[in-house]
């Protein structure tokens, strides 16, 4: 009976010792391979001053089409110079002797040296290893060389309002995201420095257990967006265009997958430089009016109050009414833009020829109460959710007026201002089936510990009937095959289904709106029945030009060739 206890022993010995070794050889790999990048953080610190870190951050990319990552926030890795004044006994020499290799100033380099009761001051940052260790190699007694690490912008100003900086918090002593995806992924992208001081193999044998069978909270890691940086990089050409072509005050876009919210390109001119945004005068141009600012955006809103018209079924494309160029509602005059009436047009024609006539047309079909509720379920007084900070809200209050008058010129987009991400999403219904999507820039969060997440948005909200955005599109697809500047920018191998908006500016001095100032916007999508794109384009007071036709359709054509092209998408008619 012995020996079988005795062999029992022996395999429950080895057992543990082979369950021990598993362990141990799992924990090995999650600090060497896992954590890899933070021990050669800590080797890198012999270079580092004892009362200081090295700069610690995640990751941004954006990911082309064929799925590579594409650094838009990353680490850059260089050497600090510092100079000990109480050991430098020959400032002359030294300076002499340091020029030779990087450009210095004399007189702050004297000002520095000449402080006797201070043993560290700093000279010069960012200098390339081959100078740092050229530097070193001249071992002057006093001169130091430390190892320094900074935020680094591949792009520069390629999506700058999108990607945020990092810059100094309130109390000026810690560095933190401070807008754009740095602010709203802080809690993902900053970093814990003291972690990085735990003994390798503390870190191995403390917490075993903990380690490798308790979830962590640990929550540092990079993020991975959805802008493809070629779609970026053309859509800023673009803007920069529109923006110096009309002498516009700004230019903004978006690029979007209607269906699932995924942003492709997200932009603004003027723009300003990542890595040098210091000199910045007006601080305003760090924020993002794409999702912060409010605007009246005039005709493009009439899809939307005509596809709740279809929904509703209270009109048809072949519906008509009588156009008189006006009407008069609670003592004030409403017009179409040219004041002329065309008599009996349907509602293809209000679409093709931007009636606003037949926009209150639609609205009084509808009924203020039930068109105030569509324009509500298309999320325009609220926020979308989008993983951007400083999201505004629609300014919608119009739509609780007691007079007719508000409605009706809501209804062609006057008098009701929302941000141009919320428009966008609500026109995203129009083009994926009548659902209400939640916009967004992240498509993964992965994590220093080895995992990642796929962020999880708002399920879909259903606003209109399947039919009634089928139809919608039919109907803004023949305004582009047959009215659109003549017809003349029809693509025949594929559908578009685009709208063009022109909106007078309200003024800030008084009740009204500036005569001469103009708020020009332009969408569509493509391929108009199965669409994979969603552009959407606006520029504010372009000079020397009434519409946005004139403005925005050629950016606009440009924009849906480029793509077709970039993603070969293959024809669909």
């Amino acid at each position: 009976m012995t020996k079988p206890h005795g062999a029992y022993r022996v395999r429950l010995i080895a057992l543990a010792l082979l369950a021990f070794a598993l362990i141990l050889a799992g924990r090995l790999y999650f600090l060497q391979i896992i954590h890899g990048d933070e021990f050669t953080q800590r080797a890198d610190r012999q270079y580092v001053q004892p009362n200081q870190n090295l700069f610690s951050r995640g990751s941004i990319f954006f990911q082309d089409k064929e799925g590579q990552l594409i650094a838009a926030a990353a680490l850059k890795t260089g050497f600090l110079l510092a100079i000990d004044p109480t050991k430098i006994t020959d400032p002359e020499t030294a300076l002499s002797s340091l020029s030779s290799i990087i450009p210095l100033d004399r007189e702050a380099f004297f000002l520095h040296a000449n402080k006797k009761d201070d043993p560290y001051e700093e000279i010069a940052k960012r200098i390339p290893e081959a100078e740092a260790k050229r530097i070193e190699a001249l071992a002057i007694d006093g001169v130091a060389i430390y190892k320094e690490r900074w935020r680094y912008y591949p792009g520069e100003e390629l999506a700058a309002q999108t990607i945020g900086f990092v810059g100094y918090d309130e109390s000026g002593t810690n560095l933190s995201g401070r807008y754009g995806l740095e602010r709203f992924y802080e809690n993902v992208l900053g970093r814990d420095e003291s972690a990085l001081y735990i003994n390798f193999f503390a870190e191995v044998f403390t917490s075993l257990g903990d380690s490798l069978f308790a979830e962590k909270s640990h929550t540092s890691g990079d993020i991975i967006t959805a802008i493809e940086p070629s779609v970026e990089l053309f859509l800023a050409r673009e803007l920069k265009g529109i923006n110096e072509e009309w002498s516009s005050t700004r230019t903004g876009g978006i690029i979007i997958d209607p269906s699932t919210g995924e942003i492709y390109a997200l932009g603004i001119y003027p723009s300003f430089n990542l890595n040098n945004f210091s000199g910045q005068e007006d601080p305003a141009i760090f924020g993002n009016p794409l999702v912060e600012s409010v605007y009246e955006m005039g005709s493009i809103m009439k899809p939307l109050t005509m596809a709740a018209g279809l929904d509703a079924g209270v009109v048809v494309a072949t519906t008509t009414y009588t156009d008189l160029g006006y009407l008069e509602l609670n003592g004030s005059k409403i017009s179409n833009f040219d004041g002329k009436g065309r008599g009996t047009v349907t509602m293809q024609e209000v679409l093709n020829q931007s009636l606003n006539t037949g926009a209150a047309f639609v609205e009084s079909r509808l009924g203020n109460k039930r068109f105030a509720d569509y324009m509500e379920k298309y999320g325009l007084g609220e926020e979308t959710g989008i993983d951007l900070p400083n999201e505004g809200h629609g300014l919608i209050e119009n739509l609780k007026s007691p007079r007719d008058l508000e409605y009706a010129t809501a209804s062609f987009g006057q008098g009701i201002a929302v941000t141009p991400i919320a428009m966008v999403r609500a026109l995203s219904s129009l083009a994926n089936g009548g659902k209400l999507i939640t916009p967004h820039l992240v498509k993964n969060i992965r994590y220093e510990n080895g995992l990642s997440k796929t962020p999880s948005y708002h399920d879909e909200v259903q606003v209109l009937k399947p039919e009634a955005s089928e139809e919608i599109t039919r109907m803004l697809v023949k305004v582009v095959d047959t009215a659109l500047v003549g017809g003349t920018v029809k693509l025949p191998r594929y559908s578009v289904a685009a709208k063009t908006g022109t909106a007078q500016i309200a003024s800030e001095s008084s009740r009204g709106y500036y005569g001469d100032r103009y708020l020009h916007s332009f969408f569509g999508y493509v391929p108009a029945y199965s669409p994979r794109f969603l552009i959407f384009l606006y520029t504010v007071e372009p000079k020397g030009v009434n519409f946005a036709s004139q403005t925005l359709t050629k950016p606009f054509m440009d924009t849906v060739n480029f793509l077709i092209n970039y993603y070969d998408i293959p024809p669909d008619r």
